[in-house]
């Protein structure tokens, strides 16, 4: 495949601020993680931080997809996560519903197909050489009845809720997952949910998006989403005006 990708901290986040954000690219696939930034205040059990859980998370996928596992991607995830838990359960509490958590998105290129893989509001983006585009999104974080700490808390990795990478392995199976024949797709873009707010906050469309990727690169996505939060009345969104952004774009 041929990628382009860029990731950086929110520019509110100075160093020694760590990006949450990560993203690994192979021969065939690309991984995206979106830690979730940890509300100030809030015991998480765990004696890591969000940033060391993306990065645990990350060195778990990243050996199987590079020697080639076949096993399916909520196969692989729910392995990452069992793996990652097992590092940490001597020194933290996995049974604390605020523990680390992140998003994951991921896309693996085959002879035939293109797989995909979306836990929380991470997206794949597709479009075929006619022009269709197809979303491959998680918005089950959007749907929540309220979003103060204790409902998040409560709704977090349970039915009817929302599903993100955390401490419970079987979240993996709760993914948005399938699989696009290679034919049809011609370009992929996978986002942090700081890059895909271009469409999702800002009221831009899915090829928009694409073709911003296509001529101006990811930075360039990534610097016009940062310019319109600058801009942005604070009644106008929920939650954190800026956020770190990474975007993959990938010709498989």
């Amino acid at each position: 495949m041929q990628i382009r990708s860029f990731t950086q901290p929110a520019p509110d986040r100075r160093p020694p601020a760590v990006n949450e954000d990560l993203v690994l690219t192979g021969p065939d696939f690309v991984v995206v993680l979106d830690g979730a930034t940890a509300p100030r205040g809030v015991d998480s059990g765990c004696r890591h931080t969000v940033a060391w859980l993306v990065g645990q998370l990350g060195a778990q996928l990243v050996v199987p997809l590079l020697s080639r596992s076949t096993a399916p991607l909520p196969d692989l995830l729910a392995e990452a996560i069992a793996a990652v838990c097992a590092g940490h359960a001597d020194s933290c509490d996995l049974d604390n519903p605020d523990s680390p958590s992140s998003t994951v998105a991921m896309v693996r290129v085959g002879a035939d197909t293109v797989e995909h893989l979306v836990l929380a509001d991470s997206p794949v983006v597709m479009r075929s050489a006619g022009g269709q585009v197809s979303v491959h999104s998680d918005d089950r974080i959007d749907l929540l009845p309220e979003y103060t700490l204790d409902a998040v808390r409560r709704l977090r990795n349970q039915p009817g809720g929302f599903w993100v990478a955390s401490t419970q392995p079987k979240a993996a199976y709760e993914a948005v997952a399938g699989t696009t024949d290679r034919a049809d797709v011609e370009v992929i873009a996978v986002l942090s949910d700081g890059a895909a707010r271009y469409v999702e906050r800002y009221g831009h469309t899915w090829d928009d998006l694409l073709n911003v990727l296509s001529a101006d690169g990811p930075r360039e996505l990534a610097e016009r989403v940062w310019a319109y939060d600058e801009k942005a009345p604070a009644a106008s969104f929920r939650g954190k005006r800026y956020d770190d952004a990474t975007a993959v774009l990938a010709y498989p």
